[in-house]
C-alpha cells in the first residue's frame, strides 16, 4: 500500500506559540519538519467584524494515517478558539524526501 503524506497548514499569533506547536509536533513524531514563516498578514471576519493580524504560518509534513492526531495537538495547543487547520494532499515529491517523512513519523 502507498503511504500517504499531507501538507498540513496552521497559523499562529507569535514566534513563540509557533514554535510550541512546532516542536510538540515533532517530539510527538506526529511531523517529520515544520516550517515557520517570517510573520504574514491576514485579514480575516471574525464575529461580525474585518479583523487584520500579524501571524506565523506553519506548515507540518506528516502522514495522513497521522493527521486525526496532528489536528489533535495543534488544538490542545494553540490560543484560538477555532485554529486554521487545512491539510492539501501531497500528490508527488522526491521519493527519498517521502521517505524521510514516513520514517520521522513513526509512533
Amino acid at each position: 500500500m502507498q503511504q500517504q503524506y499531507l501538507l498540513v497548514i496552521t497559523s499562529s499569533p507569535d514566534e513563540v506559540q509557533a514554535r510550541r506547536i512546532a516542536k510538540a509536533l515533532v517530539e510527538a513524531r506526529l511531523a517529520a519538519c515544520v516550517h515557520i514563516s517570517a510573520p504574514i498578514r491576514s485579514i480575516y471576519a471574525w464575529e461580525g467584524k474585518i479583523c487584520e493580524e500579524d501571524e506565523m504560518s506553519l506548515q507540518i509534513k506528516c502522514l495522513q494515517s497521522r493527521y486525526a492526531e496532528v489536528e489533535q495537538l495543534i488544538v490542545k495547543l494553540h490560543p484560538y478558539q477555532v485554529p486554521e487547520i487545512i491539510a492539501l494532499p501531497v500528490t508527488h515529491g522526491l521519493p527519498a524526501y517521502l521517505d524521510w517523512i514516513k520514517d520521522n513519523t513513526q509512533p
